[in-house]
């Protein structure tokens, strides 16, 4: 069945200091969207940063979401780093925590958390740490949703436990037979038309061709896309316009689960 509505997340923030990673600015990227993951200091990000970019999303009415990764600067976060299961989900807690104060003092609350690039992969498949991960927003963020893809680990014990959850769709990124994303540390500038026509295909019929040429089924909530990727502005337009010309609705994933609140981004 073709979806209605649909969330548009993407992770923003992505800098520290004077170094900015994504080549479009965070303000142009905002105004396309509906979620934002916010880079909460260890992957990227910094605190003057975590500020701007949390009342940026405040002012568009942009769901803001905690975006904690692995202690890693150097490989923004996309390198695997061996810890015990306590040690990593107290670095996410503390993160998690830094970027929902930040939300507060700009009149807004923490509508997800969403773990970045090799925390997010580990998490999928580690079941022991995904109930870590879990047990500690049900005791800190209960309310707030846990961002994943429907076939990963961290959906089933989310779902298991009562933890809201929103899954999600790619479109910037491949997939293969088992329903899980293809991780890549960089990806290529990519053609906005056709990831537009891959969006607009899962939404009419939740399936996505996979890097090994078959057609698999996906569920999801929500739309991500990386500010990283080259050409992401262009591909956000693209995907944007495409959706609306269907008449998908574009709205946060608290509006997703409220429809009868909803404030469609059109």
């Amino acid at each position: 069945m073709a979806l209605a509505a649909v969330d548009i997340n993407c992770d923003m923030g992505e800098g520290f200091g004077q170094w900015r990673l994504a080549e479009a600015d965070d303000t142009a990227l905002m105004e396309l969207i509906s979620s934002a993951n916010i880079a909460t200091g260890f992957h990227a990000g910094d605190p003057s940063l975590m500020d701007a970019t949390v009342r940026l999303a405040a002012q568009h009415g942009v769901g803001i979401g905690a975006h904690p990764g692995y202690r890693d600067l150097q490989g923004f976060g996309r390198r695997r780093i061996e810890g015990a299961a306590e040690e990593i989900v107290n670095d996410i807690v503390y993160q998690t925590g830094a970027l929902r104060e930040f939300a507060r003092r700009h009149g807004a609350s923490l509508q997800h958390v969403k773990p970045h690039g090799a925390l997010y992969m580990e998490l999928a498949a580690n079941e022991d740490l995904s109930r870590s991960f879990v047990h500690a927003m049900q005791a800190t963020a209960p309310n707030a949703f846990i961002y994943c893809m429907d076939v990963s680990l961290t959906h089933r014990v989310a779902v298991e436990a009562g933890q809201p959850v929103i899954r999600e769709f790619y479109a910037d990124r491949d997939y293969g037979r088992s329903g899980s994303i293809v991780f890549t540390r960089h990806t290529g500038r990519l053609d906005p038309a056709a990831i537009a026509d891959k969006v607009v295909r899962a939404c009419r019929e939740q399936r996505v061709r996979t890097v090994e040429g078959d057609d698999i089924d996906i569920a999801f909530d929500s739309i991500c896309f990386h500010s990283d990727t080259p050409g992401s502005l262009a591909i956000a337009r693209a995907m944007r316009a495409a959706l609306v010309a269907e008449g998908i609705k574009i709205m946060p994933a608290s509006e997703l689960a409220n429809p009868s609140k909803a404030i469609t981004r059109g």
